[in-house]
């Protein structure tokens, strides 16, 4: 198996068997293979991106009706990059699963795989996430059954679908502000060579029959996604003069229902052109007899135009129409910045994310939600060895792809809710932990997300301290299965820099995990994926060499009882 064998079973499990030793297999698991025919293909050959949308569409609805055991709508998904395409005589394989289930709606994993049926060969080509809503039934409002997981990947996507879901709530509100904050008023300057944004401009009209709907009579929101890419590819060769290449859509939400019946208006134009990708707007509207239109969805889709070595070409440079042209050409700017920090610190593995990452309001969405799935995914291994344990408190450490991670384990008598806000406060950490020398707060970037700058002292006598430059991300419980998080990591801030009293260290992934046991008793377990800048001051404890690890979360259980009750038990946000 090649690398990109592995790399696209992200998510299948090891195989689990079961007590009546038959192999597990998740009970909303839906597969679906087709080899691709030429009337699937366009004219270069390679699978239509609207077809394979309208299949994931189709196997993700399936697994999500599989589970709810009732009719499914798709509601949003999420950012989709395509990592190849896929030509005629290849086997398209599609696995969807629900991953979490929340009150009416629940995310569901979409995996696809191309495999090549004479050289045994398969690759991923992309990774998605789609949101479903349970339709209401003559009962009412469906309540959906918790997903339970049973193997480690499981449990893994299980926890990060809540930070995922978290993300998608907010999504639309910060990039609204994002976009009405930009400073980046650049001009549209002049070429005697631009092409015309309004050349590119793209309007058709789709009857929605029969076969265009699902079984509830509405459209597949794949059949949607389809019609979007046709007009965006339209737009987009008319532009380059060539035939371009969906590389990804932006995240989006369905926005209303559409029916048999119904009239869609497809509408698209090149917003911007880069020098090697372009940006098309995409909207779809819906009206049956003189109604009004209403508004579908909206999306925004990249693309490149690939030479015979299937390298991207240069484009041609753009000339935006007066007014609404002008704001989709900046905001277009605007986006690709927040595109490329979304790849740059979510679609990076973990052990290729540069330890401190500029931060900055465009980019804190996502890193925020790096650094609590980094925690996580910790949280979720299950090969921790344990290194020793005095009045039970309990050392773990494991070494994995060249990286030592560690962990303390205890319980106290507090509640976690309590707990949580008196950990959360990094301020008071040097009440129990001699290793925080100092603490101050340097931006308060929301109520769930600090910014600190923590100093450290010497490990050696007359040497130089560290300090650290340290995102705090705070999440509460969004279920019974959770637990209270703090996620730390190192930031850079240009207001910051390293200075020469101290030797600037870094974080990468560390923080706590707080579980409530019962309604006084809670369990607590830091973690730390030892960094260089870590290293020196948790080394003897790895080594067996000392028991400071006892002193110090002894030393927080005494902190946290004797502030159990105290007005300090608020959050950093209500001090």
């Amino acid at each position: 198996m090649t690398s990109e064998d592995k790399d696209s079973n992200t998510m299948l499990d090891p195989l689990l068997i079961q007590e009546s030793g038959e192999v597990y297999r998740n009970p909303t698991e839906v597969q679906m293979s087709q080899i691709v025919l030429p009337c699937h293909a366009n004219h270069c050959g390679e699978l239509s991106v609207g077809q394979l949308l309208k299949w994931m569409d189709s196997t993700a609805c399936l697994s999500a009706e599989r589970h709810a055991g009732c009719s499914c709508i798709t509601a949003s998904v999420d950012d989709i990059h395509f990592e190849h395409t896929i030509g005629v005589g290849k086997v398209v394989n599609i696995i969807a699963k629900v991953n979490r289930a929340f009150t009416s709606s629940m995310e569901v994993g979409i995996l696809v795989t191309c495999e090549d049926l004479y050289t045994d060969k398969q690759w991923k080509v992309c990774h998605a996430f789609a949101t479903f809503v349970a339709r209401r039934t003559e009962a009412g409002k469906v309540q959906l059954k918790q997903v339970i997981p049973r193997t480690q990947m499981e449990q893994m996507e299980y926890s990060l679908a809540a930070e995922r879901r978290r993300m998608r709530l907010i999504h639309a509100e910060i990039i609204t502000d994002l976009l009405s904050s930009s400073t980046a008023q650049l001009e549209c300057q002049e070429y005697h060579d631009a092409v015309a944004a309004e050349r590119t401009r793209v309007e058709s009209v789709e009857l929605v029959l029969p076969p265009h709907a699902n079984h509830q009579v509405s459209t597949f929101g794949g059949q949607i996604m389809a019609w979007m890419e046709n007009v965006a590819t339209i737009a987009a060769s008319r532009l380059c003069n060539a035939h371009p290449t969906l590389r990804s859509i932006d995240m989006f939400h369905f926005r209303g229902p559409s029916h048999i019946g119904d009239r869609l208006v497809l509408k698209a134009i090149v917003n911007n052109a880069f020098k090697h990708s372009m940006e098309v707007g995409v909207c779809a509207e819906a009206y049956q007899g003189g109604e009004p239109l209403r508004h579908i969805n909206s999306a925004f889709m990249t693309f490149e135009v690939l030479d015979s070595d299937r390298k991207p070409c240069t484009l041609p440079r753009m000339r935006p129409e007066a007014v609404d042209g002008k704001r989709r050409f900046q905001e277009a700017i605007a986006r690709k910045k927040i595109r490329l920090d979304r790849k740059y610190i979510i679609s990076c593995k973990q052990t290729e994310v540069p330890l401190s990452v500029p931060w900055d309001p465009s980019n804190q969405m996502y890193l925020s939600y790096n650094n609590v799935s980094a925690l996580k995914l910790m949280d979720n291994r299950n090969n921790w060895v344990l290194a020793s344990e005095k009045n039970k408190v309990r050392l773990y450490t494991l070494e994995e792809n060249h990286m030592l991670c560690f962990k303390v384990e205890m319980n106290v008598s507090v509640p976690a809710e309590q707990t949580f806000h008196l950990l959360s406060d990094l301020r008071r950490r040097k009440e129990w932990d001699r290793h925080y020398e100092s603490c101050e707060v340097i931006n308060q970037a929301d109520e769930d997300d600090t910014i600190y700058r923590v100093a450290a002292p010497s490990v050696t006598k007359g040497g130089k301290g560290k300090d650290f430059i340290l995102l705090a991300s705070r999440r509460k419980p969004c279920d019974s299965g959770d637990p209270y998080l703090i996620a730390l990591r190192s930031v850079t801030l240009p207001t910051h820099p390293p200075t020469d009293e101290y030797t600037r260290g870094e974080v990468l992934c560390a923080g706590f995990t707080i579980w409530e046991e019962s309604s006084s008793v809670t369990k607590i377990t830091y973690y730390n994926q030892a960094t260089p800048g870590v290293l020196p001051y948790i080394s003897t404890d790895i080594a067996g060499l000392s028991s400071s690890f006892y002193s110090a979360f002894s030393a927080c259980s005494q902190f946290l009882m004797a502030n159990k009750d105290s007005l300090a038990a608020l959050p950093p946000s209500a001090l």
